[in-house]
């Protein structure tokens, strides 16, 4: 087995797979090219397809030594048109659509969904969205329960399959639908790492979606998908729940104001920052690169500045799961992170430890110290030893220069850390003694490359070690 590639970048990629994308050869260029978070779009796709690329990714990680996360991204409540005869139908403004409930062929101006209280929710005077917000319209009457008329107010092309978005109607459909219970179930056969959750409203759809991953005993983590307004009002309670967010800017745009998304952007990774969760920013990133061999330099900025923010993880979607270009858009993507980083951008995100009386404290302390002393004697790098993770996340939240890597004898985690920001986890089980650990640790390091001669190492652990309680020690040493 060959050892995993050098770590370089703090700042994690997320690619979607896709038709462009599930060969074994470009998947594995993908891993090497920086990739660390597989993606399965359930919105797309069937589950035998879903399985054989998880397999993919897993057996090329054993190739490699690598340890690529696989989030499973659940459709959620999203709302379609259905099929459309020809492939396209032609709205155009100052005409009137109808949109009907069932699955019939769309054609000569009505257009089917298998949202079924698409009647019943919906009152006059509503905006409805099509594709991303490219059609807009306006609803003039409904019969409450299969049909509804639309004024077209800006037309277009209309395409099979397209989103459907009701930006000022409260929508009846569960989080998690009948569909989306079926792919989970699925997905944790597989084992995946983590659980995107689409159309989060709140906070209660992240608990309903936990126990249901604890009922069927999986370890997966639960990624919280921004894109509602009812998610912006109860984002607080939202990152307190869930495991990790998504910045889905893609449907956010369109729900809301576009204007407010790039505050909302910087205030969610802020928010996420403070609460130590992992913030994904997302949508659109290097879009143009689905046709392009390049990306604009819009594009560029974006990235940059997401990772400016501070986020741990950057995302591509179409670029990579029905692009000509993915491997360009993920070289694209870390060339400009690694140039961000080179130059020392991201916010150190220092962050004391919260009241005296919390469960964590003594744990939050260690963390919050070793990023302090960390900065002040310039460490090389800052290791914890983990079971749950729970240690390397608290400390990369706080965007330490030290890079940061987590030992750990649990090895359901190893993947899961490769969304988290900074955090380089590697396989370790002998706990003999506190000294012995550290010395074996340090030589692992230096023996890799990751560390040299007169370097700096911060280590936070628990004392004793072999009881693997929460960490209550930090020692600084030098290589």
């Amino acid at each position: 087995m060959t050892q995993q590639q050098p770590v370089s970048k703090s700042t994690k990629i997320v690619a979607t797979l896709g038709p462009a994308t599930s060969s074994e050869e470009v998947l594995q260029q993908l891993i090497l090219e920086g990739v660390n978070v597989a993606r399965i779009n359930f919105s797309h796709g069937s589950h035998e397809v879903h399985g054989t690329t998880i397999d993919t990714v897993r057996r090329i990680d054993g190739e490699l030594g690598t340890y690529t996360a696989v989030l499973a991204d659940l459709q959620g409540p999203k709302l379609r048109v259905g099929d459309i005869e020809g492939g396209e139908m032609m709205l155009e403004a100052g005409e009137t659509l109808t949109v009907k409930v069932g699955t019939g062929m769309g054609k000569d101006g009505v257009v089917y969904t298998d949202y079924e209280a698409f009647a019943a929710d919906v009152q006059p005077g509503e905006r409805v969205l099509m594709d991303d917000g490219k059609l807009a319209l306006t609803v003039t009457e409904t019969n409450g329960k299969d049909e509804v008329r639309c004024d077209i107010v800006h037309g277009g092309p209309l395409r099979p399959r397209k989103g459907l978005n009701l930006p000022e109607t409260k929508v009846s459909l569960p989080c998690i639908t009948p569909k989306d219970a079926e792919d989970l179930e699925f997905a944790l056969s597989k084992d995946v790492d983590w659980v995107g959750l689409s159309f989060v409203r709140h906070a209660s759809d992240i608990v309903e979606l936990k126990e249901k991953i604890a009922a069927a005993g999986k370890h997966a983590k639960v990624i919280a998908k921004i894109e509602k307004p009812e998610a912006i009002e109860d984002i607080d309670a939202i990152i307190d729940a869930t495991d990790a967010v998504m910045v889905a800017r893609g449907d956010l745009g369109v729900e809301m104001p576009m204007q407010e998304v790039p505050l909302l952007q910087k205030e969610i990774v802020t928010k996420c920052l403070d609460k130590s969760r992992p913030v994904i920013v997302a949508t659109q990133m290097l879009e143009s690169m689905i046709e392009s061999a390049t990306p604009t330099r819009a594009e560029v900025n974006d990235v940059a500045n997401a990772v400016i923010d501070g986020a741990d993880a950057v995302m591509l979607s179409g670029e990579t799961s029905v692009g000509k270009y993915p491997l360009n858009a993920v070289r694209a993507m870390r060339q400009v992170i690694e140039n961000i980083e080179a130059h020392g951008k991201v916010e150190y995100s220092e962050r004391p430890p919260l009241h005296p009386d919390d469960e964590r404290f003594i744990s939050d302390s260690m963390c919050y110290n070793a990023c302090r002393l960390a900065r002040r004697v310039n460490a090389a790098a800052i290791v914890t030893m983990t079971f749950s993770g729970y240690t390397a996340i608290q400390v990369s939240s706080q965007r330490p220069k030290a890079k940061i890597y987590m030992f750990t004898a649990n090895r359901r985690v190893l993947s899961q850390m490769s969304l988290v920001w900074g955090v380089f986890a590697m396989p370790y089980s002998k706990m003999v003694s506190t000294d012995h650990t550290i010395a074996d640790i340090k030589y692992i390091l230096y023996k890799g490359g990751k560390v040299k001669e007169g370097d700096f190492v911060i280590h936070l652990a628990s004392m004793p070690i072999a009881d693997a309680g929460m960490t209550n020690m930090v020692k600084l040493s030098r290589v």
